[in-house]
């Protein structure tokens, strides 16, 4: 591949990275807007949760990758809507665990069966070389956006 073309390869590249982070912002803008709309943070809440079962808001920000802050606010949604609850331990009443309602594991399902379908749909002309791809250039953008 020559260089001109490799260049003009990345600017694609980035300008479909910065078409994603401008449909991550509709999205959450939707989620703040519009009942039972999830933000992909709300998402990766509930998917931490219905994994790994109640989490500290600690471990629950460390896990979503967000400010403690952050999740915080983001736990206070999402109890208010019914999707989680906040228990206290019996042998610690200084901490507060975050635990997934039957209401938040049936959208975390919910939501995780429709982003199944869309993927599989949007993307079945690619093979599974090509999503692994996929998956190492994005987790790749990821690490990229930290760095800057």
């Amino acid at each position: 591949m020559s260089d001109t073309t490799r260049d003009t390869a990345l600017d694609q590249l980035g300008r479909a990275a910065y078409s994603l982070s401008a449909a991550d912002s509709r999205l959450r803008g939707r989620a703040t807007r519009t009942p039972g709309a999830l933000s992909l943070t709300h998402a990766r809440a509930l998917r931490m949760l219905a994994e790994a079962g109640p989490l500290p808001i600690g471990q629950l920000a460390a896990a979503t990758e967000t400010t403690g802050a952050a999740t915080t606010q983001l736990v206070n949604g999402l109890a208010a809507v019914g999707y989680v609850t906040r228990e206290r331990p019996a042998d610690d009443k200084r901490s507060v665990l975050v635990a997934l309602t039957d209401a938040g594991r049936s959208r975390h399902q919910e939501r995780q069966a429709a982003l199944a379908q869309a993927l599989d749909a949007a993307l079945a002309h690619h093979d599974t070389t090509a999503l692994g791809t996929a998956t190492d250039v994005l987790r790749q953008l990821a690490a990229i956006y930290d760095q800057l």
